[in-house]
C-alpha cells in the first residue's frame, strides 16, 4: 500500500508468489512432522549436534540440552529439538520395537511345539500307512492264492 492505495501485482506473479508460499508452509509443516525421536540427520543435510546451552546463554534453565542442526537457523527448516524430548520419543520407539521382537518370539515358541505336535502326528500317521501297508500285502497273498 502506498498512500492508501493497494498496488496490484500481476495475476501470474500473484500465482508464483501464493504458490512458493504455500511451498514455504508445507516444508515448515513436513519438518515438523519429520522432527521424532533422537534426529540423524537435519533436513537441510547438516549433521546434528548435542548442544549445551552454559548458564550465561539461558539463565532460567542452565544447562538445558538440545539436539540441533549444525546449520541451525531460526527459521523452521532445521531441527533444534529439546534433548529430554528426543531421547522420550527415542525410549517410547525401542520399547515399540521390544514388545514387537517379544511378541515374534513368543509366536515361535508356540510354533515350535506346533511343529513337534505335527512331528509327532506325521509319525504315529507313518506307522498307520506301514501297518496298513502289510494288511494290504497280507490280502493280496490271500486273494490271489
Amino acid at each position: 500500500m502506498v498512500m492508501g492505495v493497494r498496488l496490484r501485482m500481476d495475476p501470474a506473479e500473484e500465482r508464483r508468489h501464493s504458490k512458493r508460499q504455500q511451498d514455504h508452509i508445507n516444508m515448515l509443516g513436513f519438518v515438523s512432522d519429520s522432527e521424532y525421536g533422537i534426529p540423524k540427520r537435519c533436513p537441510c543435510g547438516g549433521r546434528i549436534i548435542d548442544e549445551v546451552r552454559r548458564k550465561d546463554d539461558y539463565d532460567t534453565l542452565p544447562g538445558k540440552r538440545f539436539f540441533t542442526c549444525q546449520n541451525y537457523e531460526a527459521d523452521g527448516f532445521h531441527y533444534r529439538q529439546p534433548w529430554v524430548i528426543g531421547v522420550q520419543e527415542e525410549i517410547e520407539r525401542l520399547t515399540k520395537r521390544v514388545v514387537e521382537a517379544e511378541e515374534v518370539m513368543l509366536g515361535s515358541s508356540n510354533l515350535c511345539k506346533l511343529i513337534d505336535r505335527l512331528e509327532d502326528q506325521v509319525k504315529m500317521l507313518s506307522e498307520q500307512v506301514e501297518d496298513l501297508t502289510v494288511q494290504v500285502a497280507t490280502l493280496e497273498k490271500v486273494c490271489f492264492e
